[in-house]
């Protein structure tokens, strides 16, 4: 287990970048707050799991330029980073995939407790990310 913010973020997003989402599961509290870009919060390790299962049927994605900025007092971290994507299955409410790429720029901020990631709050350009896959 990673013993310090930066390496706790980290060693989630290289287990992102591996496609290894229970290494990622395993870094987040059981009560976890997820609040996902332009949508719903949620809570729990359960339905972050689901959101990470629905996310790999529908993309693609792995994370490039990552940088990661610890809070002083360690409870907090937020993170800069590339998402590059490909947009495989259609999402409900989204245009209609057909395999469309895309580059985005990105960031999140994370609350940390007892060595784990207690939030995780993602934010990226969506109606970039629209423009890039065609929509309208």
């Amino acid at each position: 287990m990673p013993t310090n913010a930066k390496n706790l973020i980290e060693s989630y997003y290289a287990a992102f970048n591996a496609g290894q989402p229970r290494a990622m599961l395993d870094l987040l509290t059981d009560d976890v707050i997820h609040d996902i870009n332009q949508g719903a919060r949620e809570t729990g390790r359960d339905k972050f799991a689901a959101f990470l299962d629905h996310m790999n049927i529908s993309y693609r994605e792995r994370l490039t330029d990552i940088v990661v900025m610890p809070g002083a007092d360690g409870t907090r971290a937020a993170a800069e980073f590339v998402v590059h994507g490909e947009y495989l299955k259609t999402d409900p409410g989204l245009p209609e995939a057909r395999g469309q790429r895309y580059v985005l720029p990105a960031g999140a901020f994370f609350d940390i407790s007892d060595g784990r990631i207690a939030r995780v709050t993602n934010y990226y350009n969506l109606q970039d990310w629209l423009r890039q896959v065609g929509a309208g």
